[in-house]
């Protein structure tokens, strides 16, 4: 993925580093997620195999573009996470994730204030990050099915 990756400023313009466990705060985020993946499949039955997720950072006037974190049938993300990680946030600081349900009057607006949690359908909803008027702190992460095949290996390593 890495070297097929195009970063587009006029789509996305935040700054993300993916978190791989080397950190202890990268191993309990890890080890929640896994919780979290282990009480879905268990409750929902949904198969999910693996996790993968990245920090993000959003600078003043930063903003990600109404998008999908999965195209229909084409991926293995089946659930988007976002947390939040911004103390004192106020609605003045934009910002905000705005979910988009297909037939809903009304988008969904979810202010990014410290320790809110949001998850939904990775190829389902389209959503777009606001621009932020202070720096703006997430983890987005994404619960993924194994999709691997003879020929490809998923995820890859």
């Amino acid at each position: 993925r890495e070297q097929g990756q195009a970063h587009n400023p006029r789509v996305r313009r935040d700054r993300t580093c993916w978190i791989s466990g080397d950190s202890a705060a990268e191993r309990q985020w890890l080890e929640w997620a896994g919780k979290l993946q282990a009480f879905l499949n268990r409750e929902l039955l949904l198969g999910l195999f693996s996790f993968e997720s990245h920090f993000a950072h959003y600078g003043e006037g930063d903003f990600y573009r109404r998008h999908r974190d999965a195209f229909r049938g084409e991926s293995n993300r089946v659930l988007s996470l976002v947390a939040y990680l911004n103390r004192d946030w106020q609605p003045a600081d934009g910002g905000e994730l705005v979910i988009y349900p297909e037939g809903a009057p009304d988008p969904i607006r979810v202010p990014p204030a410290f320790g809110t949690v949001a998850v939904f359908l990775s190829e389902e909803f389209e959503h777009e990050v606001l621009p932020a008027r202070r720096d703006r702190h997430s983890i987005a992460g994404w619960f993924r099915v194994n999709s691997s095949s003879g020929r490809r290996a998923d995820p890859p390593a």
